[in-house]
């Protein structure tokens, strides 16, 4: 029987760091990856308990020998408190164009309070904010049992990567704290995010344009503004989303539950191939939404969007409104939605504990053993049977 490959371990304690929470430990954890990195054997890199204080950190892939890295943290790793320090940057803590990198475990304080202050204060001159754990040009990584807390931006961000796992975090920022969307997705393919707790001031996941073979199952989502796919078509040549499956989620008390929003301009952009399964709302405000009019310029070009939507599913959909449009299908009149097929949905006005009502434009497709009513639907050829 052939041995096992030993695995290297490195505390970053070896290396100058200190968990007191007040020395800088940036060039500790650099030294420890570039070690790490280095290795042709697999790696550990240790990080104890304590709070560990860090400035941006950036870990390059490019002359790593991609034999595995795994990132094992008992503490926190917390950025400085003056929001200025890292809120200039794209990220707080990058990995960039690494393979086979592992995060189990600890907490990230991005310690992002002040600077949510400064933006809903009218503050012009506030900084847009570094994320807080940027995976890019990345393959094969896995994050499990990680908790990341009061980003200055989004929390986990997943850009132009493959085979990512997400398994089992956790992610809590203040339900005014602006853009801090807790996983964003862009470009990416193959990404899988279970069994996680999700609570911010922004969409609790986020897909991207470009992003394809998306798997989102066991969540729990509130505060924050729901999963959304988009916005997608600002730019006329972004790449559509394809191939997303979001099942097993309970929102509670968030703006949106599933979403789909796309700009009111001209794109050649599409979302297909989509399915929203297995899904418990509580107090939800748009509970099902498809918004082919968003738009945050000013003024909107006021045009209709090019992004065609096409094979949506939505299944076994429960739970109340807070609203009482719980299915707003708001589609393109140039490309209208098409093969939207609803089963088994049932949604309750809270305010009344009855039906909730259904508003459709430009929308086709079937459903069925539907509680909410859709006389407005079927005006517009959404058939039900």
């Amino acid at each position: 029987m052939k041995k096992p490959t030993p695995v290297t371990s490195l505390n970053v304690l070896t290396y100058g760091a200190k968990p007191d929470g007040s020395k800088d430990s940036t060039k500790a954890f650099l030294a420890a990856w570039e070690v790490a990195c280095a290795s042709a054997k697999p790696t550990t890199i240790i990080v104890p308990e304590g709070r560990f204080l860090v400035g941006n950190l950036v870990f390059q892939g490019k002359k790593c020998t991609d034999a595995p890295i795994s990132i094992r943290i008992a503490g926190s790793i917390i950025a400085p408190e003056d929001y200025k320090v890292i809120a200039s940057s794209r990220q707080w803590i990058l990995f960039d164009g690494v393979t086979n990198v592992s995060i189990y475990g600890g907490l990230l304080d991005a310690q992002g309070s002040s600077l949510w202050k400064c933006k809903n204060n009218g503050g012009k001159k506030c900084p847009t904010g570094a994320k807080s754990l940027l995976f890019d040009h990345s393959n094969n990584i896995t994050i499990n049992g990680l908790k990341s807390i009061n980003s200055q931006k989004f929390h986990i961000v997943i850009d132009e990567s493959n085979n990512v796992n997400i398994h089992g975090v956790e992610v809590s920022a203040d339900a005014d704290s602006p853009n801090t969307d807790g996983i964003h997705i862009d470009k990416s393919h193959s990404v899988n995010i279970t069994n996680s707790r999700i609570g911010t001031g922004d969409d609790c996941i986020s897909i991207g344009p470009g992003s394809t073979y998306v798997s989102i199952n066991g969540i729990q989502c509130g505060p924050g503004h729901g999963i959304s796919i988009g916005s997608l078509g600002r730019s006329e040549d972004e790449q559509g989303v394809e191939n997303v499956m979001v099942s097993n989620v309970d929102f509670t008390s968030t703006d949106n539950g599933v979403r789909i929003k796309t700009w009111g301009k001209d794109s050649k952009s599409f979302v297909r191939n989509i399915v929203f399964q297995h899904i418990k709302m509580k107090m939800v405000k748009n509970p099902i939404i498809i918004d082919q009019h968003y738009c945050l310029d000013k003024p909107c070009p006021k045009k209709e969007s090019g992004v065609e939507i096409s094979n949506v599913r939505y299944e076994d959909i429960q739970g109340t409104s807070k609203t009482e449009v719980a299915v707003k299908l708001d589609c393109s009149k140039e490309k209208p939605c098409t093969d939207i097929v609803m089963g088994n949905v049932n949604l309750a006005w809270q305010m009344v504990n009855g039906s909730a009502q259904a508003s459709c434009n430009n929308a086709n497709g079937l459903a069925k053993h539907v509680v909410v009513p859709f006389t407005p639907c079927l005006k517009r050829d959404l058939l039900l049977t």
